[in-house]
């Protein structure tokens, strides 16, 4: 365990020299969050035109007109929040490219898949990076899901090397720079097994936008449609990952969105194995606040303590609400449910249930892969955040989580926050 972390400045963040100078920098940058000036630069790095489908369009109007048309956000944020459109926009070009010269993409399987659903912060990205450590499975790295394709005439050797990993790379020593303790709280290094909700941004879609800003009106939108459409653009990216390694694995993948989304995952994915985490909804929202205001230091003018607190508060129950009223849709003999306590208690117990239940044998080189991984990763090892829900945000833990009866109850989920 690494030494605790106390952020005593969140309402009020103390800037140091890299924040005040990058906040700076941004005050000294205009970037156009016109669809002509984001299509126009994915246009200009990839050399490609073909967009393919134009309803992404309005996904991206949404995105759009909800970052330019709020004061808050910082002139630094603004680029980097135009960088993901062209990002975004550019792995379109390249991935309908892909697809249109190689239609028998589509036809790649994607067979029996385990797939790690549950809360953010509530273990599902340690338990997904472990299983992702057994070479028999294909995973997600953060690299590969930020560019799935390559960009024209670039090598493409798919490890360190590439010039993909490299912009991760380099990415995540900037983020470390500017909120140097976000690495004791999510890290991103460019090996990480990221969610596979990454690849339907070049579909402009998902809840993944929410976690880059305080974004109700895309919120809405997402509420309001189906994401059905999206779910299979996601698919089509994982076949064409899979033909690109030019090996057929079962995958093991991520999300917490999937909590809300089961249908659909499950029309998407019917032969999947399901690992539900449980976890404390009061610690989740607690550890969710807290890393936000403390990226809100670099993203927002004034940090919205209570926005975050309400915004996630309730994002947090639409998740659990769903859950509840899904969760009999997945049949016991192909899911488990992991409570936080237990997995965090005895890794080998839950791994266990994960592998007998998924079908797969845990033999001697899994075995070994995963206690390298147990070995290299103890948990808190960048330092552990101490958090605390009352001081930060005025809240009382016990109070909050009778809101969240419905679902502690159903899943006899362990307090952890009193």
């Amino acid at each position: 365990m690494g030494q605790a972390i106390h952020i005593d400045d969140l309402a009020a963040p103390r800037l140091s020299e890299a924040q005040a100078g990058a906040l700076a920098w941004g005050e000294t940058v205009t970037v156009d969050f016109s669809e002509a000036a984001i299509l126009d630069a994915a246009r200009t790095r990839t050399g490609l035109a073909d967009f393919g489908p134009d309803d992404f369009r309005e996904r991206l109007r949404v995105l759009r007109e909800a970052w330019d048309g709020d004061p808050e956000i910082t002139r630094f944020h603004r680029t980097v929040l135009h960088g993901y459109l062209v990002r975004y926009a550019s792995n379109r070009l390249l991935i309908q490219r892909t697809l249109t010269q190689h239609p028998a993409i589509l036809a790649e399987p994607i067979e029996r898949p385990v797939i790690v659903v549950g809360l953010p912060r509530s273990g599902t990205t340690h338990l997904v990076n472990l299983l992702a450590s057994d070479p028999r499975l294909h995973s997600l790295p953060l690299w590969e899901s930020y560019e799935p394709v390559p960009l024209p005439g670039e090598p493409a050797p798919g490890d360190a090397t590439d010039p993909r990993f490299r912009r991760c790379a380099e990415a995540w020593a900037g983020m470390q720079q500017v909120t140097p303790l976000i690495a004791a709280m999510h890290p991103m290094n460019p090996e990480h097994i990221h969610e596979e909700l990454e690849l339907m941004g070049p579909d402009f879609a998902s809840y993944n936008f929410e976690w880059l800003g305080l974004t109700p009106a895309w919120r809405d939108h997402y509420y309001a449609h189906d994401q059905r459409p999206h779910y299979e653009y996601m698919k089509n990216v994982l076949r064409l990952l899979q033909w690109r390694r030019g090996e057929r694995k079962r995958w093991v993948l991520k999300c917490p969105q999937h909590l809300e989304q089961l249908p659909v995952l499950l029309k998407t994915f019917p032969d999947a194995t399901i690992v539900f985490t449980h976890r404390d909804p009061v610690a989740v929202i607690q550890s969710t606040v807290t890393m936000q205001a403390y990226t809100q230091r670099m993203n927002r003018r004034h940090v919205a303590l209570p926005a975050l607190l309400e915004y996630w508060t309730d994002r947090i129950e639409h998740l659990l609400r769903a859950c509840v009223r899904d969760r009999a849709l997945v049949a016991a003999e192909r899911s488990v449910d992991s409570p936080f306590h237990v997995f965090m208690g005895d890794q080998w117990a839950t791994l266990d249930r994960v592998y007998a239940t998924a079908g797969l044998e845990l033999d001697a080189p899994a075995r070994a892969a995963l206690e390298r991984y147990i070995a290299d990763h103890p948990r808190g090892k960048e330092g552990q955040v101490v958090y605390d829900l009352r001081r930060d945000f005025g809240v009382d833990p016990q109070a909050l989580r009778e809101r969240f009866r419905f679902y502690v109850d159903r899943f006899a989920v362990k307090p952890e926050v009193t």
